[in-house]
């Protein structure tokens, strides 16, 4: 008995024991994971406030909350850099902090992953990277309509959109390029690669499709680069096209069903195209060529009465004796208060593209501009685009900063403040200030072309304007400054009909208007008769056909219903046209005071002249010119405009933050907005 006591009671002793170590176990993992969500939830916090800090700087709160903590943490042993560093960095160490801990605790937990385990992890992470890739990509097609209603309801220009075009691009191929690799690497592991890459499946996703796409949107990321899209344009704009296969390819790699995410934001772009594509199919003529000493031309094209722009609108410029798909951005260097009949921009030569073109139109016309041309140019024009309302008026003092040929739209500027300031319309700007870097001294004739004088008699009365101008490569004036650099000047002949299209999206709302609607319209219609008359009663089922048709949809509603609209847009304009040519009379009165403010640059040119600052082998020194302003014009609202290369404007704003950040009471309150466009 003693010996089955002893046996039967062993066991007992031993799960008592077992018991007893089980709760303990209970009560590590309990605080293991008490401590692990502490550490997460600690990490959340300070990791949403220092993205939400961000946010809250260039706001007024911002602001004050700001002052506040550089006044309490200016003292430390660390002064300023102290004070910047605390606030910006020590969040991301302390996270760091953090992570490290959690690291220790998980770690001390036994995870014993087996290889199924691993493979699951890895295909579920490809599968949630590629579901933000599809989120962004939802938005990724917006930035790129160009006169798209979206962008006109906020008033964001094309210029500024495309930024965020570039940003969810980038993102967009990242989430997406870790999406198949992370696949290729589960693939690999189960030991089927090629099966599956080749594998086009009728029911979920066809794995070859999304190959093909993410090759096409690959081709279109490497030659978006910075630099290959600065030295290789041609070669960006040509795989940009790409487009078409991978938004095709796309839709058969995720089906109908998935495809509808990110199908809302390419129906818009594809309306923006096709009215994009029927307003450059008319060709434009050119009403005069002028081209300056330092190699910019003034291109004047003519345009309907009833096309709106404002001075700081831009066109797409496309001569097809270059090329086909090439199609660059210009800013509108006249006022719409010039004329209704023309509109004009500058184009300087710096690429490729613009030395053919300066080249064919002096081909064309010869050393003596004043003949007929010999060939003839053929240019396409797409817009004008811009913001809705031309907030360069919002203001009563004015900095316009400006690099190189970035004073084009300044020049609109000037002539559209000195038209409103003669007529009586209403103009805010009183105080103008307008800041130019140059290389050489050769540009300087670009001023010339506004006449104010012409323009507005006595301006100088009614505004105060000041200019100062940087020759940065040049360490002395020229010896024939002051001079008149003559300009090579040419009025071609203009057919009839040959003026710009109006059918652009920022242009006549009514139709605009209407051509979104009848094309959602008929969307909606052809999705509900292909469902009722094919997909059910022929029961189709493969995801990738119901992609398709969802596809032809799109396109079929655009090309039909918005066709039909787009066709009697194009015949109110005609009518239109006809209609303005009784008025030749008109225009010809135009051009005689385009040819009269010409006849009169030699005098205006000595007068703008003789009121400029100019400074030779330096560059603008913002610190000095808007600490000047500071005490010059004292507490006002100051609209800051700048338009050059992204260091001007990055030196531009950094001072301006500054300014407004150690801003006294008697100092202005200086607004930035940037001008600049680069694809």
């Amino acid at each position: 008995m003693a010996v089955d006591d002893f046996l039967h009671t062993d066991p007992l002793l031993h799960s008592n024991g077992a018991h007893a170590n089980n709760n303990n176990n209970k009560k590590n993992i309990n605080f293991v994971s008490l401590a692990k969500w502490v550490l997460k939830f600690t990490m959340w916090i300070v990791f949403l406030a220092y993205v939400a800090l961000f946010f809250l700087i260039p706001t007024d709160f911002g602001t004050e909350l700001y002052a506040d903590w550089t006044a309490a943490t200016n003292g430390s042993l660390f002064g300023d850099i102290g004070s910047m560093l605390l606030l910006y960095s020590a969040p991301i160490i302390f996270i760091a902090f953090l992570a490290v801990l959690y690291l220790l605790i998980s770690g001390k937990t036994d995870y014993n992953y087996n290889y199924k385990s691993i493979y699951f992890i890895v295909e579920n992470l490809a599968l949630r990277i590629g579901t933000i890739g599809l989120y962004c990509l939802a938005f990724l097609f917006i930035p790129v309509a160009r006169g798209s209603v979206l962008l006109r309801l906020i008033n964001i220009p094309f210029e500024q959109a495309i930024r965020y075009h570039v940003w969810l691009g980038h993102l967009t191929m990242l989430l997406f390029t870790l999406h198949g690799l992370l696949y290729v690497i589960a693939w690999t592991m189960e030991g089927h690669l090629l099966k599956e890459i080749l594998e086009w499946a009728d029911t979920g996703v066809a794995h070859l499709a999304g190959v093909i796409s993410l090759i096409a949107g690959l081709l279109m990321w490497m030659t978006s680069l910075y630099p290959v899209r600065r030295n290789k344009f041609e070669l960006f704009i040509y795989t940009h096209q790409l487009y078409v296969i991978f938004i095709f390819f796309f839709a058969f790699h995720a089906g109908h069903f998935i495809f509808c995410v990110p199908a809302g934001g390419i129906f818009l772009f594809i309306l923006d195209r096709f009215l994009r594509f029927c307003q450059s199919r008319k060709t434009v003529d050119i009403i005069s060529i002028k081209c300056l000493p330092c190699g910019t031309m003034e291109l004047t094209f003519p345009k309907p009465a009833n096309l709106r722009y404002n001075a700081l609108s831009f066109i797409f410029l496309q001569v097809r004796e270059l090329s086909w798909l090439q199609w660059h951005p210009f800013s509108v260097s006249s006022s719409p208060l010039d004329g209704k009949y023309h509109l004009c921009v500058l184009i300087k030569v710096i690429g490729e593209w613009t030395k053919k073109l300066k080249g064919n139109v002096l081909n064309s016309f010869g050393a003596d501009l004043h003949l007929r041309p010999r060939t003839k140019i053929t240019a396409s024009v797409e817009g004008p685009y811009g913001h809705e309302l031309p907030y360069h008026l919002m203001y009563e003092n004015l900095i316009l900063v400006a690099g190189g040929i970035g004073i084009s739209p300044f020049l609109a500027i000037l002539r559209d403040i000195l038209h409103r300031t003669r007529e009586g319309k209403p103009c805010l700007p009183r105080n103008i200030l307008i800041v130019w870097a140059v290389k050489r001294s050769n540009e300087l004739p670009l001023l010339s072309i506004n006449n104010m004088e012409l323009i507005c008699p006595f301006f100088s009365d009614k505004l105060s304007l000041e200019i100062h101008i940087f020759v940065t490569r040049e360490s002395e004036p020229p010896l024939e400054e002051g001079q008149v650099h003559e300009a090579t000047y040419s009025s071609p002949s203009v057919s009839n009909n040959s003026s710009m299209s109006i059918l652009v999206g920022t242009g006549n709302n009514i139709w605009s208007g209407l051509y979104v609607i009848s094309s959602t319209l008929g969307f909606v219609i052809l999705l509900y008769v292909l469902d009722i008359f094919y997909i059910n009663p022929y029961d189709i089922s493969p995801w990738w056909y119901k992609a398709l048709l969802l596809v032809i949809c799109m396109l079929a509603s655009v090309f039909i219903f918005g066709g039909v609209v787009v066709s009697l847009w194009h015949l109110w304009e005609r009518r239109n046209a006809a209609r303005e040519a009784s008025m030749d009379d008109r225009r010809v009165v135009e051009n005689m005071q385009h040819d009269e403010i010409l006849a009169h640059k030699d005098s205006f040119q000595q007068k703008i002249l003789s009121s400029t600052n100019t400074y030779y082998g330096s560059r603008p020194d913002f610190k000095d010119i808007f600490g000047d302003i500071s005490e010059k014009w004292g507490c006002v609202d100051v609209g800051v405009i700048v338009c050059g290369p992204p260091s001007l404007q990055t030196s531009v704003a950094k001072e301006i933050r500054s300014l407004n950040i150690r801003r006294q009471g008697n100092h202005p309150i200086f607004h930035f907005n940037s001008h600049s466009f680069e694809l």
